[in-house]
């Protein structure tokens, strides 16, 4: 099953997973989670990118090794 960018109105197909700790400040976004945390946001590629935080938060980028 085909997992679509969390993003309003975006019906891309989804490459990311972000999930973020509101107290600690903090988000991560890195491969394609289970699927089953409401509290994770599934992203495309295109989304994933440009994605921001707000000033003072940490963003956690994971990569992939690609050939």
């Amino acid at each position: 099953m085909e997992r679509i960018c969390s993003k309003v109105g975006c019906q891309r197909e989804a490459v990311s997973t972000l999930t973020h700790d509101y107290e600690g400040r903090m988000a991560a976004i890195g491969p394609l989670g289970a699927g089953d945390d409401p509290h994770a946001h599934d992203l495309c590629a295109h989304h994933t990118e440009r994605m921001t935080m707000p000033a003072g938060w940490t963003v956690l980028r994971h990569s992939t090794l690609r050939e």
